[in-house]
């Protein structure tokens, strides 16, 4: 794992995107990097949800999503983030998408799948006054990916305009502290390591793949060998690990390693003797060495 720091080195660049009728939107540039974007998009997925949407917008469309509650995943997989909540999910590529355990997506399509650039955007009327905030993403090939809307002290309850001349300014504050953090580097990041590293192991329980298959004892093997240990790692489930007909799989985030034809008995070896003792079981490795 590498050094974490809870500094942003500022980029100091700004621009502004010219719009119709004298409108446009500002925007200041923030790192792309996985120890800026991680923390940046739990905090507000996983702690300031209430607080946020998520969208798209392009010329003649727009998608607006919100929260209605704390997303139950939250996990980085193969360079993506995804997202869970009770009704939609999002992904959102931090990383290299290497493509699973064969690394199948080529080192081109890595690249633009990747998040290249990120800003804090102000909309500016013609006047020059802001009346939105949020958080803009550019993949690798200069197309804009979604759109975070943070509070607008110009709406109320159910997105109803205010009355002229009352915003709510305090709703400004989550898009300044973000800014004083992630853009100018005026305070520090507020966690003491990137929450989208910490390690996790995750079962296959994908009924499309191993219908006949039992991954639920693996699962309480996993939970009671970390419980035992005392180590800190989440043990969780997922719908698909990309390795077809070699079940039961397990994934190891702390270092992106692959298990097939996993017992109860080797899901406690997994986490003895590689989480802890940093010796993968090579027998159930995939792809075998």
């Amino acid at each position: 794992m590498t050094h974490f720091s809870p500094w942003v080195t500022p980029l100091n660049h700004r621009t502004v995107e010219p719009l119709y009728g004298g409108h446009q939107i500002e925007y200041e540039d923030l790192p792309c990097t996985i120890d800026v974007t991680g923390p940046l998009l739990y905090t507000l997925f996983q702690e300031r949800w209430q607080d946020v949407q998520i969208g798209h917008v392009v010329e003649g469309s727009v998608l607006e999503l919100e929260f209605t509650e704390a997303p139950k995943i939250c996990i980085l997989y193969d360079g993506y983030l995804t997202v869970v909540t009770q009704a939609w999910h999002l992904h959102l590529c931090l990383e290299e998408h290497l493509g699973g355990p064969l690394c199948k997506t080529p080192p081109e399509l890595r690249q633009q799948r990747l998040i290249q650039r990120a800003s804090l955007y102000r909309r500016l009327n013609e006047k020059g006054q802001p009346r939105s905030w949020g958080i803009q993403f550019w993949n690798g090939a200069g197309e804009k990916m979604m759109n975070l809307f943070l509070p607008n002290p110009f709406l109320g309850e159910d997105e109803d305009l205010l009355p002229l001349g009352k915003p709510q300014l305090e709703k400004l504050s989550l898009y300044e502290e973000l800014r004083q953090i992630y853009v100018l580097g005026n305070q520090p990041i507020p966690y003491n390591h990137n929450p989208l590293k910490r390690p996790y192991l995750s079962v296959c329980r994908s009924s499309r793949c191993y219908p006949s298959r039992q991954w639920k004892p693996i699962y309480d093997a996993l939970q009671q060998a970390v419980e035992e240990t005392g180590t800190e790692v989440t043990v969780m489930n997922a719908g698909c690990l990309e390795v077809c007909k070699l079940g039961p799989v397990v994934f190891y985030s702390g270092d992106r390693t692959w298990y097939t034809r996993v017992t109860p008995e080797v899901a406690k070896q997994i986490v003895q003797d590689h989480v802890i003792e940093g010796n993968p079981v090579s027998k159930h490795l995939y792809p075998p060495n």
